[in-house]
This record gives C-alpha cells, structure tokens and sequence, in this order.
C-alpha cells in the first residue's frame, strides 16, 4: 500500500530522532517535550525505549520532526 500523504513513512523513529538531534540538538528537544530521556543525560538508545513504549511522546516528537524537516527542506530551496 502506498502511502503518499504519509510524511513518515518508510522512515524509522531512529532516523527521526537522529535528525533532530544532528540538526536542533539535545536541548532543543527537551524543551519541545519535557521528558527526562531529553533533559538528563540523554542518548539516543534510551530516548528509543521511551519513544516506542509513550505513544503521546512518540507522537509529539513525528510532529516536530515533520515541521522542522519541512521548514529546512523551504529553506534549501
């Protein structure tokens, strides 16, 4: 099934979170979701245990990826 209004799909929470992080770092993020994974001592292997088992974080976090990567994809252009 093809899914071309999906903006997620085929992409991974890992790459999702690694492009954040590369590209708005560690601090933006635990100001966007105020999650202990983000504001302590934060790695991308825990932040992906709590990711997949916190539907509410998970969810918040595809939202700021999928803004941030459209804003940076405007400004390539």
């Amino acid at each position: 099934m093809e899914q071309k209004n999906n903006p997620l799909h085929g992409i991974t929470l890992e790459q999702i979170l690694n492009w954040l992080v590369e590209n708005k770092g560690w601090d933006y993020m635990a100001d966007q979701v105020r999650i202990n994974c983000f504001l302590k001592d934060p790695t991308i292997a825990s932040s992906l245990k709590f990711l997949r088992r916190t539907p509410w974080a998970r969810e918040r976090v595809e939202t700021i990826f999928i803004y941030e990567k459209q804003k940076a994809d405007r400004k390539k252009h």
